[in-house]
């Protein structure tokens, strides 16, 4: 038996060595490369706590979500945990919400509690905090009903007062590309006063949103993105008064450089007093990936990044020497495997909304290690699986990867037709599954489906074979096809019957991104007739390498 248990950690082990081997911005020589994370992390933003640096981001829909990442040296990032267990209202979003939910969230350390804001366009403002970031977060209070309002910053200045910067979604207050400034009760709990406009951006700076505020050297700073999501630039803005008027200047943008649409994300300084900005840039299916850019200070305005031609506009590095923290921290690239031998599914995991109380849709076994997931019957009136939540999914770990899962499936003759296998989720859409057909034989088979948001159309069969043996492994594998805009990718499907030999299936496809998300790879099971003892699948693990 201890020889047993040792193979298992063994094994273990060489899944965690394998997986160090994929996505690494820590180039282990003093340097790092962009981006740092290259993982769907959108809108980061970032705070100085009482053990190095929290992230947060939008996480939109998914559950869980507000992802909490942890770093000592603001390139390796683990991610921890996150605020929220379910989204609010709980039950609206049981409905898959697609793009809703939690826009561009900032993260603040104050009065020995971690703090985090963010805008819902249909609900308002929400806040939840902590005093430990990587544990349990209270549930998220409703600082302000609203419609539209979004990005939003608090800010507790010297002398006790708050305040709370945000934006407008256009597309539900019709108002856009101007930020605004209200004041916070103290406690953080609830807007008071009248909100006023502190810079408007319709005269050259279209689509200003995504604040953040800061005090620096006696002056108030708001920094905010402008342009668009693949275009746009950075914005600082500064004022010796909180309401302005302030000034602004570009500090952030593409230049002669590759990364398209370099801006959104938070300032932050070390303890010597260096200071870095750590941002997205748009790769199309890849998602907002995370960057991180030195920031220098010339005539008390910042330059992120660094600037070749001198015009005094920041453009971002490709490679850079690690910030200096005071010590050297050790690699740790995000886990994407998961070999599912705990009570816990891995943090990477998420659903499309939150849990409906009566629908069973999976659960860790504990020690028995596997993953199950239930082919509970699909919605009657949906014919895709875009409004599915309960696809069991995580973001693109890299640029090029393949993830592999072994499952067993166990069909019930009496469940009609039942799938379960591996998916790369999008707009556009393609997975390799096992299915217990009409007749309840077994079929491999692959499809697809394009514009999966507006689409009235079924999914398109690519390609079926029939097998006789329940126990199977699929594979995807993703390559990055163009390393510029707009970054192609390319996945092909394989599977094995004996676990060494893989054959393809089907056809390849370019994924696509989802609703301002990055494209997602995961776990799916789905039925079509209710029955007492719907058929079902057992996952072993899901490993992921670097191709």
């Amino acid at each position: 038996m201890k020889f047993k248990q040792l193979l298992l950690s063994l094994s273990l082990l060489w899944y965690s060595g394998a997986e160090a081997q994929g996505w690494n911005a820590d180039l282990g020589n003093g340097k790092y490369k962009n981006p740092i994370l290259h993982v769907d992390y959108s809108d980061p933003d970032v705070c100085a706590g009482k053990e190095g640096y929290y992230m947060t981001a939008s996480s939109f829909n998914s559950i869980p979500g507000l992802p909490i990442l942890h770093s000592k040296d603001l390139v390796n990032w683990e991610l921890v945990g996150y605020a929220l267990q379910n989204q609010f209202p709980v039950e609206h979003y049981r409905t898959v919400r697609h793009g809703d939910g939690v826009w561009a969230p900032s993260i603040r350390y104050h009065n020995g509690e971690y703090f985090i804001y963010w805008g819902d366009p249909d609900f308002g403002i929400y806040m939840v905090k902590t005093k430990d970031p990587a544990g349990t977060w209270e549930n998220p209070v409703l600082v302000k009903e609203a419609k539209g309002i979004i990005d939003t910053c608090p800010f507790w200045d010297e002398d006790g007062k708050a305040y709370l910067s945000y934006a407008f979604a256009g597309s539900r207050a019709n108002v856009k590309t101007v930020l605004m400034l209200s004041e916070l009760a103290p406690d953080g709990t609830k807007l008071i006063g009248n909100p006023a406009l502190v810079f408007d951006g319709h005269n050259g700076h279209t689509t200003v949103e995504g604040s953040k505020m800061y005090k620096r050297d006696g002056f108030y700073w708001i920094m905010a993105p402008a342009g668009g999501v693949k275009p746009g630039w950075q914005l600082a803005m500064r004022s010796k008064n909180v309401w302005g008027p302030y000034e602004s200047k570009v500090v952030l943008h593409q230049g002669n450089t590759p990364m398209n649409g370099p801006h959104q994300g938070g300032y932050i300084e070390t303890p010597n007093g260096d200071g870095w900005f750590i941002h997205f840039q748009d790769r199309w299916a890849y998602g907002r990936v995370v960057n991180l850019q030195p920031v220098t200070w010339k005539d008390n305005w910042p330059i992120m990044g660094v600037d070749p031609d001198k015009d005094g506009i920041g453009e971002p590095v490709l490679e850079w020497t690690k910030p200096n923290v005071g010590k050297t921290y050790p690699a740790t690239p995000l886990i994407s495997s998961d070999e599912f031998n705990t009570h816990q599914l891995g943090l990477q995991w998420q659903w499309q909304a939150n849990q409906d109380p009566g629908k069973h849709w999976g659960w860790s076994s504990a020690n028995l290690g596997f993953m199950r997931l239930n082919c509970v019957p699909r919605d009657e009136n949906s014919k895709t699986m875009w409004m599915m939540p309960n696809l069991l999914l995580q973001k693109f770990p890299g640029a090029n990867f393949t993830a592999t899962a072994k499952l067993t499936f166990e069909k019930n003759p009496d469940a009609g037709v039942s799938s379960s296998g591996l998916i790369v989720f999008g707009e556009d859409y393609a997975y390799i599954a096992i299915e217990q057909d009409k007749t309840g034989n077994l079929i491999l088979v692959q499809r697809l489906l394009k514009n999966a948001r507006t689409s009235k159309e079924g999914e398109k069969e690519i390609a079926t074979v029939s097998i006789n043996k329940k126990e199977v492994q699929l594979r995807a594998k993703v390559e990055m096809i163009q390393k510029k805009e707009p970054f192609d990718a390319r996945v092909t499907f394989y599977y094995s019957i004996d676990g060494k030999t893989f054959k393809k299936l089907g056809d390849s496809f370019k994924p696509a991104a989802g609703r301002w998300v990055g494209a997602k790879i995961g776990l799916f099971a789905s039925g079509t007739k209710a029955v007492n003892d719907s058929s079902y699948a057992d996952y072993d693990w899901f490993r992921v390498e670097e191709n």
